[in-house]
């Protein structure tokens, strides 16, 4: 079994200036959600909210489930029980065209940029029925400073990185009260994931609310304000960082089973 690294500072302080507490207003309410995939159960009676201007992230192993939560709570996926609610709206039956109205907005494990058009063709496509609030496509430019001499060319051109930055800004550009980030790390050099989460701290701060699915460990609690722990679909551990120890972090990751067997062959 491999290990997961974890900062021991980033369970005591966050590395952004994110809030340290979530705010009362709820945004994202999710209860006893459960999804399958055929026979399989992906997702395991899931509950927790999201509130304004903090990061909820969602972190968990490969095949823990993650991905299809978002993809559930985006309506891209069908839930098989549970309730998901919006601003105190049960959304659950919403399709996905509606779910983004509303308020919700995703961006993809894998970018899922349109290739052939230009990078701000592609954040135009994002302000289509855009909701009023902070972020339109000059506000992007402004926090992508690089985007502004580049807007015309097509996003295929660009690096991983540039493209996850695009993708990003047209979730942005629809104003949504939630956004929800599925993976934004995975495939990218250090150096660009360290430049993609710099922005968060900006998002949270115009009251946007954050749920992150993140497999890099490490990065998801910089940004948190509070954790959750996927393992096989169930919730396995939940809690501000601050309040969690490495050793948590990776029963809760791993399992107790496994952790326990890597111990016995180290010893």
């Amino acid at each position: 079994m491999r290990s997961i690294w974890v900062d021991e500072s980033l369970t005591k302080r966050h590395w952004f200036n994110v809030a340290s507490a979530p705010s009362s207003s709820t945004l994202l309410s999710v209860r006893d959600l459960t999804v399958h995939h055929g026979q399989l159960l992906a997702v395991d009676a899931v509950s927790f909210d999201v509130h304004h201007g903090a990061v909820l992230s969602v972190i968990g192993a490969n095949g823990a489930g993650k991905s299809t939560l978002l993809r559930t709570i985006a309506g891209l996926n069908h839930a098989t029980s549970g309730e998901i609610s919006f601003e105190g709206t049960d959304i659950s039956r919403y399709p996905a065209h509606r779910r983004v109205t509303s308020g919700i907005s995703l961006v993809p494990e894998g970018r899922r940029l349109f290739q052939s058009m230009t990078l701000e063709e592609n954040l135009l496509v994002g302000a289509h029925k855009a909701a009023p609030g902070v972020f339109d496509v000059t506000a992007i430019y402004d926090l992508f400073p690089w985007m502004k001499d580049r807007r015309k060319s097509k996003v295929r051109q660009f690096s991983g990185g540039e493209q996850q930055a695009v993708a990003i800004g047209r979730a942005l550009v629809a104003n949504p009260k939630v956004l929800l980030l599925d993976e934004v790390s995975l495939g990218l050099a250090p150096i660009v994931i360290e430049r993609i989460y710099e922005i968060v701290p900006q998002i949270v701060a115009s009251g946007i609310g954050v749920l992150l699915v993140e497999q890099d460990v490490s990065q998801g609690l910089r940004v948190a304000t509070r954790v959750l722990c996927l393992l096989e679909g169930r919730t396995t551990l939940e809690g501000a960082p601050e309040d969690l120890t490495p050793e948590q972090i990776e029963i809760a990751y791993f399992g107790s089973h496994l952790v326990a067997e890597s111990s016995k062959e180290s010893s």
